[in-house]
């Protein structure tokens, strides 16, 4: 026997005028205000800043997405593996060995498959990196 599904139904309930704008005086969400831009704190009912709002410290900007910019960022990854520098999320340094030998993989398909297509300077930093990384590979696997 096959359960029957119940749906449910969304009713909106903001009031309009004719002309599409809400009533003079109203406020809130229900009067069609939009999320204040970034980077500014959203206020919460009381018309204060919300708890914690505007306090978190500002991000340096990422940089721009290029080959090397894609490769240091793979390297980056791998040395967290390896356990050389400490992992971002939790602050400590410990190695993850077939995490790392997964991204030296990966520069090792990407030097492959880019072969050729590279310009002198990417194609010696991708040699270099996985140079590099290979060695600390088999040091850690000791």
């Amino acid at each position: 026997m096959a359960a029957e599904e119940k749906g449910f139904v969304v009713k909106d309930r903001r009031v309009f005028s004719q002309e599409g704008q809400p009533p003079a005086g109203e406020t809130g969400r229900s009067a069609g205000r939009q999320d204040p831009p970034p980077g500014e704190p959203r206020e919460s009912r009381g018309g204060q800043a919300a708890p914690g709002a505007g306090e978190a410290p500002k991000e340096a900007p990422l940089p721009q997405i290029t080959f090397p910019t894609f490769l240091a960022s793979l390297n980056a990854s791998a040395l967290v593996h390896l356990g050389v520098i400490e992992d971002p999320t939790t602050g400590k340094a410990e190695a993850n060995l077939p995490m790392a030998k997964q991204t030296i993989d990966l520069l090792s398909l990407i030097q492959e498959k880019t072969a050729g297509n590279l310009t002198a300077d990417e194609e010696t930093m991708l040699k270099s990196i996985l140079y590099d990384l290979r060695i600390l590979y088999v040091k850690q696997k000791g």
